[in-house]
């Protein structure tokens, strides 16, 4: 676990101020730099020593087998694993003829910085070599927001006690050595070389790059150019072999001169442009990105990120640890979707390597119900990359012998990834999750030219999935049997309730939306008696309910199982998929994440609010949160129950899951979904934001130690401003036509420059519900006196500014 003491508290930095080797992989996935499109760990510019080396693009992975001891019908044969491609990073110094390399020497400071208004990572080192010479290192590294192919870094030297011969290297390098790859089933396989060279080039200041993947035959592109000041006698030179290209420079400094050298890096890639065609563009891209300069590039990405941050400012005053945290959390889910641009968002992000850089059930549910609120052009492209994949879809129902579209569990370029048929194939709750996802864009945006052209058939191959996969029982009741839920310690269940209602939801949405769009329905051929089989199955979908308990079962009969010997478990068991047999968990009360009270969440109104606490009661003691998806939702539905010290230390769990490492594997990158379910906890947690069709509202709480909480979110070309304080909730429609939101049951309409206030209403709360022995998350009141503060005070408020930033 990271200690609390390494990243002292600021506003809008994660500030490293000591360096070390133990934690150089962690931290290289939360230094990580990303736009979507590329992304680039937090490797030393030098290259060594490093934990992982990553640098990655969007999409461009290699095919591996998947062996099977025996045949099975259905299962994939092959699966896609995200690969590291050409580093374009590496810039390595020599102090006459010795390298700058951590490991020798001797560190005088090291300072690393995570910008995230400039969006960009700062270090400054101050080295002295084993020969007694020192030096100090700046650099500045940026993926821009603003040129999606292109990476820049200013890398300056500056020889502090004698003259001294400075060489740097500046490199494009391809095939680098993985290692630091885990045991962990959430890690990923390494494919050694997966790059074959087709062109190499070293001009003046340029090199280029480009090779293709051995299986998945994808073209990548990478080349560099160069600004160079200082120095007054400097010589260069350059070269290239197949994966190397090499820019050298070398100069004479004496104390107190200084080297400079600005790298600009393009990247491409594709599965049907030529080599030629590849060269051309990111050459193109190079020209660009020198026209544009480093400060223009600066300032670029800061215009970017400042106008994202007042469309999706959180305030929180009284822990200004989850300030930092939940800032943290959306930088990186900004920088996971922000220039995709038509691809995926995987669980990881551009961060690492972690479940093979796979995309699941995460970007529809945690993810882009966030991005669609505060950013939502980004949603709306990740949706059209899933419907991009609907043939590979529907050609996977065929296969499984069912109609409409099945979505793969895991994957990459749509195929479906996972071996593992319990937890992969049977989570068919993937289809309803994309649905689910349509629908929430749409309800925030008015976007009906999308619904239009992507959305509708999105929903109508889901709902088809529902019909051929459900059946009607001799009571007339519509089953899903035989699936997989959430909750991935229960395996081909009967009639999983989230999946049921989630399904249900899918349905009515199908028909719905091709009553309002009744030609491009007839285009997909849906007519009104299919539309009618939608709404009888989600009329009569079967929802159980234990009457004895007084409690919704997570599917039916998992009330009657025996529960799961928690006070025998020790601690060094958990994660139990890690330690116990699949068997042994799938016959027992035992929940790896939120699944049923997940359901409360996505389908709020299909449950009572006595049923929600009894539910969240009961659910509570038997949730391990052997995920990272867990905390954030179960923070959400404590806080609506009224359970609001729960909820807070839920939050604390959530926010703080790659920081302080609570999962163990950061390593692999960072938690894109957890990171996102920070901004859900105390946006539809502590805020109490819903909507449903089509309409906003807030029953919003605070904890005793959160003083004021203020939050933007976008809906339907609007920009709305809600601050929540310990006895009263206030709104300001910052731009847009008036709007009517709820404030718990009471409507009000909002127009700009008017503030409404209203008192924050009381609930009724039973006892703290309790958790598995060992597994309650700490309490945050502990937490939050074992870090340091160390708060900028530069930089305002913008909560109450009500003059949006121009584009």
């Amino acid at each position: 676990m990271i200690e609390h003491t390494m990243f002292p508290v600021e506003d809008w930095s994660i500030h490293e101020k000591d360096f070390s080797f133990d934690l150089l992989a962690q931290t290289e996935s939360l230094f990580a730099l990303s736009n979507g499109h590329i992304g680039l760990r937090g490797n030393l510019d030098e290259g060594e020593p490093y934990g992982l080396p990553g640098t990655y693009l969007n999409s461009v992975y290699e095919l591996r087998p998947l062996p099977y001891a025996e045949t099975q019908y259905g299962s994939p044969e092959s699966s896609q694993t995200v690969i590291n491609v050409t580093n374009g990073k590496l810039i390595r110094l020599l102090i006459g003829d010795e390298p700058f390399d951590l490991r020798y020497g001797k560190i005088q400071s090291h300072e690393r910085e995570l910008d995230m208004r400039d969006g960009v990572l700062r270090r400054n080192v101050c080295w002295t070599s084993p020969a007694g010479r020192t030096v100090k290192v700046s650099s500045v590294r940026m993926v821009s927001f603003k040129l999606r192919s292109i990476v820049a870094i200013s890398y300056e030297v500056e020889v502090l006690d004698a003259p001294s011969h400075i060489v740097l290297q500046s490199e494009l390098v391809a095939n680098e050595e993985q290692s630091g790859l885990g045991q962990d089933p959430r890690s990923t396989t390494a494919i050694t070389p997966p790059l074959v060279s087709e062109e190499h080039l070293a001009h003046d200041t340029i090199g280029l790059l480009i090779h293709h993947t051995q299986a998945s035959q994808l073209r990548i592109g990478a080349a560099m150019d160069h600004s160079i000041e200082g120095g007054a006698e400097t010589t260069i030179a350059s070269e290239s072999s197949p994966d190397v290209a090499r820019l050298t420079i070398a100069t004479l400094l004496k104390p107190g001169e200084r080297i400079r050298l600005v790298k600009f890096i393009a990247y491409g890639w594709s599965s049907e442009r030529s080599r030629s065609a590849l060269h051309d563009q990111v050459r193109a891209a190079l020209s660009s990105a020198k026209m544009f300069g480093w400060d223009g590039l600066l300032a670029a990405q800061r215009a970017y990120l400042d106008q994202l941050w007042h469309s999706a400012s959180v305030e929180i005053d009284g822990d200004p640890e989850i300030q930092q945290a939940v800032r943290f959390a959306l930088f990186h889910t900004i920088q996971a979707g922000s220039r995709g641009e038509r691809r995926q968002i995987p669980a990881k992000g551009l961060t690492g390597t972690g479940y093979e850089g796979h995309t699941f059930w995460d970007t529809e549910i945690f993810v882009l119900p966030v991005i669609t609120l505060i950013s939502p052009q980004p949603a709306a492209s990740v949706l059209r990359w899933r419907h991009s994949t609907l043939d590979l879809a529907k050609k996977r129902a065929q296969l499984l012998g069912l109609e409409g579209a099945a979505f793969p569990w895991r994957t990459i370029h749509g195929e479906e990834c996972s071996g593992y048929w319990l937890a992969g194939t049977a989570a068919f709750h993937i289809n309803a999750d994309i649905a689910y996802a349509v629908i929430k864009y749409i309800e925030a945006t008015d976007d009906t030219a999308f619904e239009e052209e992507i959305g509708l058939e999105l929903l109508v191959e889901t709902a088809r999935l529902w019909l051929s996969l459900g059946h009607y029982a001799l009571s007339g009741q519509f089953r899903i049997d035989g699936v997989t839920g959430p909750d991935e310690y229960s395996a081909l269940a009967n009639c999983n309730v989230y999946t049921n209602l989630m399904a249900q939801q899918n349905l009515r949405a199908a028909g719905d939306a091709a009553k309002r769009h009744p030609e491009k329905a007839k285009s997909l051929a849906v007519d009104d008696a299919e539309i009618a089989r939608w709404y009888d199955a989600a009329e009569k979908m079967h929802i159980p309910y234990n009457e004895r308990l007084g409690v919704t079962p997570q599917a039916e009969a998992f009330t009657d199982l025996e529960v799961w010997d928690f006070a025998h478990t020790p601690p060094e068991k958990y994660p139990l998929f890690l330690h116990y047999p699949y068997f042994d968990l799938y016959h027992k009360q035992v929940i790896k994440q939120a699944d049923l009270v997940l359901a409360m969440l996505l389908c709020g109104n299909a449950f009572t609010p006595e049923q929600k606490a009894r539910n969240f009661a009961y659910y509570e003691p038997l949730t391990v949160r052997d995920s990272s998806l867990s905390a954030c939702i179960q923070a959400i539905i404590a806080a609506e129950v009224g359970q609001l010290q729960l909820a807070y230390d839920y939050l604390g769990e959530a926010a703080l899951m790659d920081l302080d490492n609570l999962e163990h594997n950061v390593q692999d990158g960072v938690h894109i979904a957890s990171l996102s379910g920070s901004w859900m906890a105390l946006v539809m947690g502590l805020g109490g934001m819903r909507t449903h069709n089509g309409s906003l509202s807030f029953a919003p709480r605070l904890p005793e130690q959160i003083e004021r909480l203020a939050f933007r979110i976008q809906f339907r070309g609007r920009c709305l401003s809600v601050e929540v304080k310990a006895t009263e909730a206030t709104y300001r429609l910052l731009d847009g036509v008036p709007l009517i939101v709820k404030h718990y049951e009471d409507e009000i309409t909002l127009s700009v420059d008017a503030v409404v206030t209203h008192p924050i209403q009381p609930i009724k709360v039973g006892p703290r519900p309790t958790q598995p022995m060992g597994r309650a998350p700490l309490e945050r009141e502990t937490r939050r006196k074992r870090r340091p503060t160390s708060r900028s005070t530069h930089r305002p408020s913008i909560m109450h500014s009500t003059r949006r930033h121009q584009e």
